[in-house]
């Protein structure tokens, strides 16, 4: 509902600002700028869904090597302790946990079609334990938060968006990408950790979180002190020896597991082709509404905006031009995706807005559709606290997405 709204309001925005723009200015060629833009839009969303086929195949075959190799359930394991910790109104033989612990672990190997399934199965089970039926219970809050601050440790859609769209390597945003979406879970994490008085100097909450915490400091201060023409060629190395190995990992596993792997492989690659050829008319709708609010020259006053008040203060303001994509995703992933492919059209895929566009893409995750999907399903009406929390994520991916940007790309 919400995207429905921002749609129409990108053409009546345009079309009132064109009309503006012809009346005050005697600008002849708005209008025609704009309905070619219609056309190129569409055009470019049409290449690109197409483009994305070969490689969205290959991840999503690797996925389900993985899958079937029993990742998912190894990661499962690994974090149970800490979310018996986050969780402690769920008993501890209740499938809710599984369920939770399951869903996360696919979200952190951006198993979306496996995800969200088992999100709306853990959101059922915490219903069943739920004593008021229509109002959020802290349970089920903590788990929206989680999903909404977007953690994933492989962003494959990023990737193959950026491999399609011409970036050298496409595979250079992957440590930005995570350190930003570690501050946005870690952030979430917090404030409803506040909210709900949750013992956060618990010896197995600050294990999992101060290694995790000491990770990310140590890989930001090994950035921040190396030469910074050295910066981008060792987190592309290292990105790349990371992503390698995951992908012979999960080979391995399944082999070990007497998985058929050719097969398990062959059964994923057919959904990435689906998966690429559905996103079409969702991809075309966003790009010619952002096409047509930007060729109206709507978008360019709203950016100038924020530049000239960031300027003022004093600050480097060529973060400003990627902000559409950070305002856009806790509304519609689809929306920011649209954005994130525009910037990087416009500016160049490996270009500093095109770079911070995929870091805010994949820093935080679609915080209202989140929201109305996952509470939707079982009729919760009063969702308390879990927006705010949610958007408090969402704000910290994004700041952390800038710095990030500057300490990798400069």
């Amino acid at each position: 509902m919400v995207l429905n709204y921002i749609w129409i309001a990108f053409f009546v925005v345009a079309f009132l600002v064109g009309l503006a723009r012809l009346c005050l200015f005697g600008d002849m060629n708005i209008f025609p700028a704009m309905m070619n833009s219609t056309f190129e839009m569409a055009k470019l969303g049409f290449e690109v869904s197409l483009g994305l086929t070969g490689v969205m195949t290959l991840w999503m075959g690797l996925m389900r090597v993985g899958e079937q190799g029993g990742v998912v359930r190894l990661l499962s394991k690994g974090i149970a302790p800490l979310f018996r910790r986050l969780f402690p109104e769920i008993p501890s033989d209740h499938p809710a946990a599984g369920s939770i612990v399951m869903n996360l672990a696919a979200n952190l190997l951006g198993l979306d079609n496996a995800a969200t399934p088992l999100g709306l199965k853990a959101m059922t089970q915490l219903q069943e334990i739920n004593p008021k039926k229509e109002t959020a219970s802290n349970a089920m809050i903590m788990f929206l938060v989680l999903n909404a601050s977007g953690l994933t440790v492989i962003p494959v859609s990023i990737m193959v968006f950026r491999a399609q769209l011409g970036a050298a390597d496409p595979a250079d945003v992957f440590l930005p990408i995570l350190l930003a979406t570690f501050c946005s879970t870690l952030a979430g994490l917090l404030s409803v950790s506040l909210a709900q008085k949750i013992n956060l100097l618990d010896k197995v909450v600050l294990a999992y979180l101060g290694t995790f915490t000491l990770v990310v400091a140590g890989v930001v201060w090994y950035f921040s002190v190396i030469p910074r023409v050295r910066i981008n060629t060792l987190s592309s190395v290292m990105a790349n020896i990371i992503l390698f190995g995951v992908i012979v990992s999960f080979i391995l596993l399944a082999f070990l597991k007497k998985v058929n792997v050719y097969e398990a492989f062959i059964d994923g690659a057919k959904e990435g082709f689906t998966v690429a050829v559905r996103i079409i008319p969702y991809l075309v709708a966003v790009l010619v509404a952002v096409g047509v609010f930007r060729a109206s020259g709507a978008l360019d006053v709203l950016i100038g905006g924020i530049r000239s008040l960031v300027r003022a203060i004093g600050w480097d303001d060529r973060f400003v031009a990627a902000l559409p994509t950070a305002l856009m995703k806790p509304l519609s992933g689809s929306g920011a995706r649209g954005m994130m492919v525009e910037a990087m059209k416009q500016f160049g895929a490996d270009s500093f807005v095109g770079r911070l566009s995929c870091i805010f893409q994949g820093a935080t995750d679609t915080t209202f559709y989140i929201l109305a999907v996952y509470f939707g399903s079982v009729g919760i009406r009063n969702t308390r606290y879990a927006l705010t929390c949610g958007l408090i994520a969402d704000a910290a991916g994004i700041i952390a997405a800038v710095f990030i940007a500057y300490l990798f790309f400069g």
